[in-house]
């Protein structure tokens, strides 16, 4: 299969002889490191700051949350490429970040089950894969931890949430989840997506879930912005 579909560089695209990513890309990503939010876990500037601006001003439905890569130009490439051009292969790459950088914090979080932040119906079969349940389907697998892909549901086409400013972001996530119980038997449940901004669309995924019995709700995303 590597000979007819050779594996390629998540950062580059270009055609990797062994591994999961090429050496010299590996030296231009930018891990996740402390100091960090204690609650999204962004990058901060100074060890001085708790929290970065966006938690310090708002309250968060989810109960804290990690990244393993920010959300740099290449990471913005990248996550583009393996959202819109099928490179699934990516997601390898992707998920032996989250391992390295987040496997002690999740194991801390002791949390029940994974959910991929789900597509809409029409947004799946147009791209052909939920890039959120590829990672989470993995993860799960290696942490040993269930992952339901039909609990939550997105029964509201959104727009792009990059094109909307943070009000804008609210509104176009209002009442775009449901859950397919009324009772969540899961009372830690852990959030997957690809990136994290200014958390809107996991604190709407948030709010139902915590509605319908959740106690406690976390999130992974593969990368996510600083916290400036």
């Amino acid at each position: 299969m590597d000979l007819i579909y050779p594996r390629r560089c998540p950062i580059c695209d270009g055609i990797v002889g062994g591994g999961l990513i090429c050496e010299p890309c590996r030296l231009r990503l930018n891990p996740v490191r402390e100091p960090l939010c204690k609650k999204c876990g962004k990058p901060l500037s100074t060890r001085e700051a708790e929290y970065c601006p966006d938690c310090a001003r708002k309250k968060h439905l989810y109960t804290r949350g990690r990244a393993a890569l920010e959300y740099d130009s290449l990471m913005r490439e990248s996550i583009g490429r393996f959202k819109y051009k099928n490179r699934r292969e990516y997601a390898d790459f992707y998920v032996q970040e989250l391992l390295h950088t987040c496997k002690e914090t999740v194991k801390a979080w002791n949390v029940d089950l994974l959910l991929p932040i789900p597509l809409h119906k029409s947004r799946r079969r147009m791209r052909g894969f939920n890039q959120a349940e590829l990672i989470a389907r993995k993860l799960g697998q290696e942490l040993g931890i269930s992952v339901s892909t039909d609990l939550l549901l997105r029964t509201k086409r959104t727009t792009a949430q990059k094109e909307l400013n943070d009000q804008e972001r609210k509104a176009n996530l209002k009442n775009a989840f449901q859950v397919a119980k009324n009772n969540i038997e899961a009372k830690k449940i852990l959030l997957i997506d690809d990136i994290y901004t200014t958390g809107s669309t996991i604190d709407a995924a948030s709010a139902v879930l915590l509605e319908h019995g959740a106690e406690k709700v976390y999130f992974l995303s593969i990368s996510i912005g600083r916290g400036y």
